[in-house]
């Protein structure tokens, strides 16, 4: 999965409430505690943007409006790069979805690359 997918997907899912209906208390707790953590560090990306933090809280009310601004604003904010940030997102997803995690679903790495495109039918252009 692409790195700002992941994200995107990652702030999605932790902001539904429907996602947390399923699960045991315990795991409620977590969900709940790795979901704060992607948010902060998600607004430390989008400090100091009024679009991009804009963008984040109605995001978590609007998915699918805002998820193409929220994605440009990532994008331009370096957040595909940034590790412990990918890191969050897959915690939290792993604990939502461990069947699907444990398959390599919400797995990337990306190093010293440029115009890397990971994801499910895709389409790129890049000019260098």
């Amino acid at each position: 999965m692409e790195p700002i997918t992941l994200i995107l997907t990652a702030l999605a899912a932790g902001a539904s409430s429907g996602a947390l209906a399923a699960l045991s208390d315990g795991v409620k707790d977590g969900v709940k505690s790795a979901y704060a953590k992607l948010r902060t560090l998600v607004g430390r990306r989008t400090a100091g943007n009024q679009v991009a933090e804009t963008a984040l809280a109605q995001y978590e009310a609007s998915p699918e409006a805002w998820r193409a601004p929220l994605a440009d604003e990532l994008a331009k904010a370096g957040a595909a790069g940034d590790q412990e940030l990918l890191a969050a997102a897959q915690a939290l997803l792993a604990l939502l979805n461990p069947a699907e995690a444990k398959a390599g679903r919400y797995r990337v790495t990306v190093k010293d690359s440029k115009g890397v495109q990971v994801g499910d039918g895709n389409v790129q252009v890049n000019r260098f």
